[in-house]
């Protein structure tokens, strides 16, 4: 059973990140935030940007990318950043690998990237344009890596209806 993990490096939006944890419950993802994040992550915040649903996260806070790595020592990393040599559908996703983003004013650090090339993957896009927002880029790499895991262990409302039109 695939159990894909997002990975947000300092994230500094709290929509963005609202956006993301959403989408994670929805899929069942794991979400990893490496700190210094640009918002606060108490009640109070969590409530104001509308994360009722924050308490069915599976959600883990680092205090920065090296616990990351100490914490998760065996972790297959893809890197997204507009920088990568190799498009984000022409990977294989593991079952269990993390999709790590950069902050939405930086991307990932140049350092970090360059111990990571051959896992750095891109999302193609037109002309000038500078990146997709983070929250977008989360989903199209995400559900590319669910797909290519069969979305095993989700309930495919086309599955579930053509099942039941059978049985009929």
């Amino acid at each position: 059973m695939a159990k894909l993990n997002i990975v947000l490096f300092e994230p500094e939006i709290p929509a963005n990140t609202g956006n993301i944890g959403r989408t994670c419950v929805a899929t069942g993802t794991r979400l990893h935030l490496i700190e210094p994040l640009g918002f606060q992550l108490n009640e109070k915040a969590i409530r104001r940007a509308g994360m009722d649903y924050w308490k069915e996260l599976d959600v883990t806070t680092y205090i920065d990318y090296e616990d990351f790595l100490a914490r998760n020592p065996h972790a297959k990393i893809y890197m997204a950043t507009t920088k990568g040599r190799q498009v984000y559908s022409d990977v294989s996703y593991e079952p269990d690998c993390y999709l790590m983003f950069g902050k939405e004013s930086a991307g990932i650090p140049e350092e970090i990237l360059a111990k990571h090339e051959q896992s750095c993957v891109r999302i193609p896009m037109m002309g000038e344009t500078r990146s997709l927002n983070l929250s977008n880029s989360v989903a199209i790499v995400l559900y590319e890596a669910l797909r290519q895991n069969r979305f095993d262990h989700m309930k495919l409302e086309g599955e579930l209806h053509r099942l039941q039109w059978h049985a009929e």
